[in-house]
């Protein structure tokens, strides 16, 4: 399987983000010293005068640098940091679909960029698509991901280290239980409200549901993505791949099976037709009408902010 956490080939991250969860303008902040055609030099973000360019201290810089380069707002080289086409289609002032992040859909871009694959952040990603458990806790993620750790030969991460990183992901997440406070509202993922949190046990639970500011070109987007990784070479997908597979639409955006299933259903409207329903003696599944690679991804990005301005 792609993916394996366990193969010592599927590249890991545990570390980066100095345990700040991803925050409102930190995209937008990030984009902006990226832009410019000839990138940022890279150590910009590591600089001691931090606040003075970002506004925040240099270890937030430095996390601000971490979170968008894993929602690939940004991508690295040896030396510079450089806007990619999707950080320029969302947050170019003028012309950007959503350059101060007020539609759900740069959201839904953002989480699905973090979790479909476990390069960036990979706690995030075992999370989402491989842990089964209805409830489960803190200390069983760091468990698991010790567990990972620990099969894999080459890979080293302190206890500590890996406390700290589930503890972003759940804030990255789950609202907090504080009355008040700016910071409470500042991770910018938990208005997706896929995470809760028990005051009492301190236990945590995935929502799966519907959805609902969840845009079908959204999904098809993931639904395309996935198919590209995990099955390539497949003209069908089945309900279930979808649903349960890691990577697939179902595990990332915690859909339960019949809002899946509706997805599904109306997936050739949000794919031109190029992904079509099909459910013959039982056997419900999508197929392909053609190359998966005739499916624009820009497109079905600019289709995902109906009702906005597009670039």
């Amino acid at each position: 399987m792609l993916n394996d956490l366990h193969d010592p080939a599927t590249a890991i991250r545990l570390s980066g983000h100095e345990t700040f969860p991803l925050r409102l303008l930190w995209l937008k902040k990030a984009f902006d010293h990226a832009s410019d055609p000839d990138g940022v030099d890279r150590r910009t973000f590591q600089e001691q005068n931090a606040i003075a360019t970002f506004g925040v201290g240099k270890n937030m810089a430095l996390s601000m640098r971490h979170w968008a380069l894993a929602t690939k707002i940004l991508r690295d080289s040896p030396n510079h940091l450089y806007a990619t086409d999707l950080g320029r289609l969302i947050f170019t002032d003028g012309t950007g679909l959503d350059p101060y992040l007020e539609h759900p859909s740069t959201l839904w871009l953002m989480h699905a960029h973090l979790v479909s694959e476990p390069r960036a952040a990979t706690t995030f990603y075992y999370a989402f698509n491989l842990l089964n458990q209805i409830a489960f806790t803190r200390d069983d993620l760091v468990r698991a991901m010790a567990a990972i750790i620990e099969a894999r030969a080459t890979a080293r991460a302190t206890a500590e280290t890996l406390k700290r990183d589930v503890e972003v992901f759940v804030r990255s997440y789950a609202p907090r239980h504080s009355d008040a406070g700016e910071d409470a509202a500042e991770p910018l993922l938990v208005e997706l409200g896929l995470l809760r949190e028990q005051r009492s046990t301190g236990q945590l639970e995935f929502v799966r549901g519907q959805k609902p500011s969840l845009d079908n070109s959204i999904f098809a987007l993931v639904l395309k993505q996935f198919w590209e990784r995990q099955h390539s070479l497949s003209p069908t997908l089945s309900v279930e791949q979808a649903q349960y597979d890691p990577g697939s639409p179902g595990r990332v955006f915690k859909l339960d099976e019949d809002s899946l299933v509706a997805r599904l259903m109306s997936i050739g409207d949000a794919t031109g037709g190029k992904m079509v329903w099909t459910d013959t003696a039982g056997l419900r599944q999508v197929a392909l009408a053609g190359r998966l690679e005739e499916i624009d991804e820009i497109d079905l990005v600019k289709a995902g902010y109906r009702g906005r301005r597009a670039a």
